[in-house]
C-alpha cells in the first residue's frame, strides 16, 4: 500500500521471466458456466483442523533463499530509502527479482525500526508462489492486513477487527457470519443504490462543467461511493443526518492514523523519515472525528446489531466492525479502483467503448429496460472488462502470511525451504502479471477472461486475499465482501456505458504529490480526472471530439499522481434500454 511511480507504472518482469505462451488473440464467446457475482452468504463448511503433514516432495532443484536483509537496523532503513525514494516500489522488487535471479527472495520491507519488531520477509513475486498466503494450514494471518506492523487498537475502539484476526480465533467466524448476515439482509438495494447515486455523481459533474467547463471527479466518486455504502447497506442517507457530507473527509483522516508509516506524502524526505516512518501517529489527532464516524454508524445499523448480540457479540464491537469494513475495506477500495478502472478503459479507446456500449444496452433492454442480475450475466465481455481491471492494477497490492511450520514453497523454475515463524510478503501487481501464466500480461486486454478458456484463467485473479474462482467462508481469510467489490464495478461500467457512448483519457505525466489526497495515495496511481460531456447523435461515432478541451484539476490546482481529462459522448436515450 505504498507509493509508487505512476511514470513507470509497474515495470515489466518479462525480460527476466519470459514468457512461453503464444501471443495469440481469442475471438470471445459465452462461456458455459457464467461467471457470477452476488451479495449473498455462500454456504460453507469450515475446514477440519489440519492432520500432521507428511514432508513435501518437489520435483524442482531446492534453493536456499537468496537475498541479504542487512545489518540490523541499518539494513531497514536503507532499503526503505530505496522503497519510498531511491527507486519506488516497483523497482525495488524487480531490481532484486533480477540480482538474485529469483522471484523468490528476502528483503525489508517498511516502515521498519521503531514501528514494526521485524522488517524482513520472504518475497514472493510470482503466481505460483504467491497462492501459498491462501494456505491457512502453512500461514497464519493474526494481525497481518497491514503489513510487519499493526496499528493501534485505540484506531478501532480498542478492538482487534476482523481483517487482523485470524480464522482459528473464534471471534473471526462470528464476525464473518455478521458481514455474510449484512450483505444478504440487504442485497435487494444494492443495484437501486448504487444507480441512484452514481446518477447523482454524473448529474453533478455535467453541472459543474457547464457552469465552470471543470469538475472534480476524485472528489465527486468518494461522495457517490460512500452514499452508495450507507444508503445500500444501512439505509441510511448520509445527508439527512449529522454527518452530512463529511463521511469521506473523516474518513481519509482516519486511514491515514493507521496506514502513514507506508506512505509518501510529498514532505521534505527528513521530515517523512522522522515523522511517519520512525514514529506512529497519536490516535488521539482522530478521536473526535473517529466518534462521529462511530456515532452514524451506530445510530444506522440497528437491525444489524441486533443480529450481531444474537451471535454472540456485543453491539460496541459489531459497529466498530461494521464501519472499518466499510469506511476502510468498501469504501477504500471503491475510490481507488473505480478510477483506476475507467483509466484502463479509457486508455483501450473507442472500439471497446462501442462494444461495450452495443451489449450493455442490448442486455439491458432484453430484460424489460431494468438493470439485474440475469441481465449482466449476459455481458461476458463487460464483466471481463472488470476482472481485467482487477488483474492489472489490483486495489490490493500487498499479503502477507506467517509460516505456522517448515514448508516448501515452489517458484515456476525452483523450490525454497521456509521456516516456521518466518514472514512471508507477496506483491499483487507482479503475480498477476506472471508472464508464465498470462499471455500479454503488460497489456490491458479487454476480452481476457470472456469463454471457457478465459474463464479457466480467474483462478489467478487474486485481489481477494483468495482465488476469484474461490468464495469467501467462515473459515477462510478471502474478502467477505469479494462478491459486493465485484457487483459495485460491474455496476459502475453498466451506468457509464447506458449513459455514454465513449470517453478519452489524457496522461498528465506530472508525478507530484505536493499536497496529497489521503488515501489517494495509497497506491500512487489513483488517478484523478474529469469529464467533458458532449452529445452525439450516433453511436456509431463515438470518437467525436468537442469543441473545447477541458482538463480537470484538484479544487485547489494542485497536481496528486496522474491527471486524467476524460471526454465523454452522450448517446441519444433509448426509448427502452
Amino acid at each position: 500500500m505504498a507509493l509508487s511511480s505512476p511514470a513507470n507504472f509497474l515495470p515489466s518482469l518479462q525480460l527476466q521471466f519470459p514468457s512461453q505462451r503464444s501471443s495469440k488473440t481469442r475471438s470471445y464467446r459465452l462461456a458455459v458456466r457464467p461467471i457470477t457475482a452476488s451479495v449473498s452468504e455462500k454456504p460453507s463448511v469450515p475446514p477440519p483442523p489440519a492432520a500432521a503433514v507428511p514432508p513435501q516432495k518437489t520435483k524442482l532443484p531446492v534453493r536456499k533463499i537468496p537475498g541479504d536483509c542487512g545489518l540490523p537496523f541499518i539494513g531497514p532503513i536503507k532499503d526503505r530509502q530505496d522503497y519510498f525514494y531511491n527507486q519506488g516500489r516497483d523497482e525495488y522488487f524487480k531490481s532484486r527479482a533480477q540480482k538474485y535471479q529469483s522471484t523468490v527472495f528476502r528483503a525489508n520491507m517498511p516502515p521498519g525500526n521503531f514501528i514494526s519488531s521485524n522488517p524482513n520477509v520472504v518475497v514472493l513475486l510470482d503466481g505460483k508462489s504467491f497462492p501459498v498466503l491462501f494456505d491457512l494450514s502453512k500461514v497464519e494471518k493474526k494481525d497481518l492486513f497491514a503489513g510487519t506492523y499493526m496499528p493501534s487498537t485505540e484506531l478501532t475502539g480498542g478492538y482487534r477487527v476482523l481483517s487482523y484476526l485470524d480464522p482459528s480465533e473464534p471471534s473471526h467466524g462470528k464476525l464473518k457470519r455478521l458481514v455474510f448476515f449484512l450483505l444478504k439482509a440487504r442485497r435487494d438495494h444494492v443495484i437501486p443504490e448504487f444507480h441512484a447515486s452514481y446518477t447523482e455523481l454524473f448529474d453533478t459533474l455535467e453541472s459543474q462543467l457547464a457552469s465552470n467547463g471543470k469538475a472534480s471527479f476524485g472528489e465527486a466518486n468518494e461522495q457517490a461511493a460512500f452514499n452508495f455504502l450507507a444508503r445500500s447497506l444501512y439505509g441510511a442517507n448520509p445527508a439527512d443526518t449529522k454527518l452530512g457530507s463529511d463521511g469521506p473527509k473523516l474518513i481519509g483522516k482516519w486511514v491515514l492514523m493507521q496506514i502513514s508509516p507506508l506512505l509518501v506524502l510529498g514532505l521534505p524526505k527528513l521530515i517523512e523519515e522522522l515523522v511517519i516512518h520512525s514514529f506512529r501517529l497519536p490516535p488521539i489527532l482522530i478521536k473526535k472525528d473517529y466518534q462521529k464516524l462511530y456515532d452514524f454508524f451506530y445510530q444506522s445499523s440497528t437491525s444489524t446489531l441486533e443480529e450481531a448480540e444474537r451471535i454472540g457479540i456485543s453491539k460496541e464491537e459489531a459497529c466498530h466492525n461494521l464501519l472499518f469494513i466499510t469506511c476502510f475495506n468498501s469504501f477504500g477500495g471503491m475510490k481507488i479502483f473505480f478510477p483506476n478502472m475507467l483509466k484502463w478503459i479509457g486508455r483501450a479507446g473507442s472500439k471497446l467503448h462501442t462494444e461495450l456500449a452495443q451489449e450493455i444496452r442490448s442486455a439491458v433492454k432484453s430484460n424489460g429496460g431494468e438493470v439485474t442480475m440475469a441481465a449482466m450475466e449476459q455481458m461476458p465481455l463487460m464483466k471481463s472488462v472488470v476482472y481485467e481491471s482487477l488483474r492489472i492494477e489490483p486495489p490490493v497490492a500487498s499479503q502477507y502470511g506467517r509460516a505456522k511450520r517448515d514448508f516448501i514453497v515452489e517458484s515456476h523454475d525452483a523450490a525454497f525451504e521456509v521456516k516456521e515463524g518466518e514472514l512471508l510478503f507477496g506483491y499483487h501487481p507482479f503475480a498477476t502479471k506472471d508472464p508464465k501464466i498470462f499471455d500479454r500480461p503488460e497489456e490491458f486486454v479487454p476480452s481476457r477472461f470472456v469463454g471457457e478458456e478465459g474463464e479457466e484463467k480467474l483462478r489467478h485473479v487474486l485481489w481477494s486475499n483468495g482465488p476469484e474462482t474461490e468464495s469467501p467462508t467462515v473459515g477462510n481469510k478471502q474478502c467477505a465482501g469479494k462478491d459486493f467489490v465485484v457487483l459495485a464495478s460491474r455496476l459502475l461500467v453498466v451506468e457509464l456505458f447506458l449513459r455514454y457512448d465513449s470517453f478519452e483519457i489524457e496522461d498528465d505525466p506530472v508525478p507530484s504529490v505536493n499536497h496529497p489526497r489521503l488515501l489517494s495515495v495509497i497506491h500512487a496511481a489513483t488517478p484523478f480526472f474529469g469529464v467533458m460531456i458532449v452529445k452525439s447523435s450516433d453511436l456509431s461515432s463515438p470518437s467525436q471530439q468537442p469543441s473545447r478541451n477541458t482538463s480537470l484539476r484538484r479544487d485547489d490546482n494542485q497536481a496528486i499522481g496522474p491527471l486524467f481529462a476524460v471526454i465523454a459522448t452522450q448517446p441519444q436515450r433509448l426509448s427502452s434500454p
